[in-house]
């Protein structure tokens, strides 16, 4: 019943807003201001306030990005994961990589915007996929496309497909 007349309350009062921009803002900013999902709103419990694990552990992202070049030998920042891409590049990107039976490690940059913007201050390319092999950053889906088409991706790939078949 509270619930209810909660809900009420909230519906009047949003209805009752001008739909057109005012001196103080617009509709758009007064339903913002309704939000509790704002991360540095001082109304927000700090329970509820989004967080990053990568933050709070005194690792900076391009320590991350680094290290994620670093220790893997393909590496590929992405929009979506590799079994679930979220846009056609991305998808490209993975299914070239895949034919070569290489071990794909993969971050998804929808889930952190600050993380994207790490990666592209690292490659200094703004557009996404980004693949690197061996620490050393290609591109993105037409140029990995590009190499399988010309031969040079299997040369690329070559050592790290002969270590993964060797262990299996």
């Amino acid at each position: 019943m509270m619930a209810r007349s909660l809900a009420n309350l909230i519906h009047r009062g949003v209805l009752a807003r001008p739909t057109v921009s005012t001196a103080s803002g617009s509709f758009s900013q007064a339903i913002l201001r309704l939000s509790t999902n704002v991360p540095n709103d001082p109304d927000t419990h700090e329970d509820f306030r989004p967080t990053s694990k990568v933050e709070n552990s005194g690792i900076s992202l391009k320590d991350v990005v680094e290290q994620d070049v670093k220790e893997n030998p393909v590496m590929i920042y992405m929009k979506g994961v590799p079994d679930q891409p979220r846009c056609g590049f991305s998808a490209l990107a993975v299914r070239v990589l895949k034919e070569y039976n290489v071990p794909i490690s993969a971050r998804n940059i929808l889930e952190d915007v600050e993380l994207k913007k790490a990666v592209t201050a690292f490659s200094y390319w703004p557009t996404f996929p980004q693949i690197f092999i061996k620490g050393e950053f290609i591109g993105g889906s037409d140029i990995i496309l590009n190499m399988h088409q010309m031969g040079e991706l299997k040369e690329k790939l070559k050592d790290i497909a002969e270590k993964q078949n060797s262990t299996q």
